[in-house]
Parts: C-alpha cells; sequence; structure tokens
C-alpha cells in the first residue's frame, strides 16, 4: 500500500465486507433489514462521469474512493460522518455505505465465502468479461500467471466458464494445486521447454503477480492479437521488448479490480456455479500468525476471513 498511495494512520483496514443490513434511510430503495449484502473495494465515486454512468466506478474519472485509508472528497460526497477523517474499513462491527455500492448476497450463500469474491473474484471476472470470456461461445485459451489467491480464483472462474486454462508459474511447486482448481495445462516461466509447448496458444493471460519481473517469457506465449492483462500493483517500470508486441500484434494492459454492476454479476455466477475461494475462517486474536503465514508462505493460496462477531464476542 505504500508503493501505491502510502498509508493513513490510525488505520482500519478491510475490504470485504459482508453483513446483515440492521437498519436502512428513508429513501433506500435496494435493499431492506434482514437482507445480506456486501461491499466490496469501492465505497464511493462520483456518479456523475461517463464512466460512473457506464458501472465502472472504480475507474470513476474523478477517482474513487476506497473503503479504507482513503481521504473523503467533495466530488464523492456520498459518505456521513466526519469529511475531514479518512474512511474506516471493514474491521469493525458496523458499517453505512450508500445504497449504489452495495452487493446483495444471494440466499443460501455463505457469507464467509462471498466475502473474498467481492475483491479477489471481481478483479479477476472483469478483465474476464471485459475480454469477452464471460459471453463467449467460443472456447478461448487462458493463461493466469501466479498461483496464489487471486490466481487460483482466476482459474477456477475461467474453467467454470468452459475455458482451457494454463497455470503460470515460476516453479513446479505449484502444479498440483493449479490442476485440483480446474488448471489443464501448466507452464513453468523459467524453463524454456516448458514455455516452449504452449508458445502461441494463448489468447489471454491474466497476470496476477504483484512484485517486478520481466514479460518477454509470457509475451511469448501469446497467440497472434492476444493480450496480456496486468492485475498486480507495481509501481517500477516493467520492461519488454516493443518487437514482441509488433510482429504479432500483441496488447499489454491493466485492469482494476471492477465496476459493481460486474461485481453483482460474479458474486450471482459464483452461488449459481458454486464457485468458492478456499477460505480459513479466523478471529482477530490470529491476525498475528496469519500475516506471518501470508509473508513466510501461503502455498494453500487461502483467503483469510476475519469472524468481527465472533472477535468482539471474544473481547467482552
Amino acid at each position: 500500500m505504500a508503493e501505491v498511495r502510502g498509508s493513513m494512520y490510525p488505520i482500519v483496514p478491510g475490504h470485504e465486507l459482508v453483513g446483515t443490513v440492521v437498519e436502512v434511510g428513508e429513501k433506500v430503495a435496494r435493499v431492506k433489514v434482514g437482507d445480506n449484502v456486501g461491499v466490496g473495494c469501492v465505497r464511493d465515486s462520483c456518479l456523475n462521469c461517463e464512466v460512473c454512468d457506464s458501472g465502472e466506478e472504480c475507474y470513476c474519472l474523478n477517482g474513487f474512493t476506497h473503503t479504507y485509508n482513503t481521504p473523503k472528497t467533495k466530488e464523492n460526497c456520498h459518505i456521513g460522518g466526519n469529511p475531514d477523517v479518512q474512511n474506516w474499513g471493514g474491521y469493525s462491527e458496523f458499517d453505512v455505505v450508500h445504497e449504489r455500492f452495495i452487493i446483495k448476497i444471494p440466499d443460501g450463500m455463505p457469507l464467509e465465502k462471498a466475502g473474498p469474491i467481492l475483491c479477489a473474484g471481481i478483479t479477476m471476472w472483469s478483465p474476464l468479461n471485459h475480454w469477452g470470456a464471460t459471453n463467449s461461445d467460443k472456447k478461448l485459451n487462458i493463461g493466469i500467471i501466479g498461483i496464489g489467491g487471486l490466481g487460483t480464483m482466476g482459474i477456477k472462474l475461467a474453467a467454470a466458464l468452459g475455458h482451457r486454462v494454463v497455470a503460470i508459474s515460476s516453479s513446479d511447486k505449484k502444479r498440483d494445486i493449479a490442476k485440483s482448481k480446474g488448471a489443464e495445462g501448466y507452464v513453468v516461466s523459467r524453463d524454456p521447454a516448458s514455455v516452449a509447448a504452449e508458445r502461441g496458444k494463448l489468447d489471454v493471460i491474466l497476470n496476477t503477480v504483484s512484485a517486478h519481473h520481466p514479460l518477454e517469457s509470457y509475451i511469448s506465449l501469446l497467440k497472434t492479437n492476444g493480450t496480456l492483462i496486468q492485475l498486480g500493483c507495481i509501481a517500477k517500470p516493467m520492461q519488454y521488448t516493443q518487437m514482441q508486441l509488433c510482429l504479432r500484434r500483441i496488447s499489454i494492459a491493466g485492469s482494476l479490480i471492477g465496476g459493481i454492476p460486474a461485481t453483482q454479476e460474479v458474486i450471482d455466477f459464483c452461488f449459481k456455479n458454486e464457485v468458492y475461494p478456499d477460505i480459513q475462517v479466523v478471529e482477530a486474536g490470529e491476525l498475528e500468525r496469519v500475516y506471518t503465514e501470508l509473508q513466510e508462505n501461503n502455498s494453500g493460496a487461502i483467503r483469510y476471513v476475519l469472524d468481527i462477531k465472533k472477535s468482539l464476542e471474544a473481547n467482552k
């Protein structure tokens, strides 16, 4: 976060919120008390620009307001409370949000599994949707770089959509977990023979890696007119050879989470097709252990879900 814009302290994190509506304003029409709902990464936007009008609030021309660690602005004025205080995130008992940014959770959907879809799910669904994978009768060849929490969710979604999925990693360590999530192929990016086996076969590649890394070997995997989509927030310039792009009309693009309509769409798709992230529910007292495990090794690509209610009850 510090690499992107810096942290604002004191800070209350949490950008995948799921819970039950306990109160609504008199003009609220989309939800009612008792509904299960969620809030993803986008808490507010201007709602006046052409991008917001198209349902792509995360690309708001005035900048969207993140669910936490973002100051409130005059352009994005749909949040109550002290205007001079930054947003607090989901590690809290209650949250207040404009109905435009509410995601409805279908009846019967496990709340603990719905939460991560509001970030990891939409981050992978949005580029799949934009580049034609969610509404195509054609079976595409889709590459997923990075077999972590994002990558495994991308594999599950692309496979559920009926496409051939190729998992891409720097070593062979993630082969079994990638195959178990639905990948048909596997490429070790540091192995020339492994790269050669899939060279020129992929229509789209979703790159989830958030550390600086070269792109040349990934670009070689794309078909003519293929697209490499960058999802990691990397501040340093990336390296690639321009001739690789020109010779086969290859594109490099970026994608950031997704708008509210697309987020509702992926929630509904996951519920209908039973596509869920791999999760472990924890309480606040376990967070130090969780952060340590995430930093040192998350080989199982687990998404940890914080149970706020039980955490508060444990501290009474």
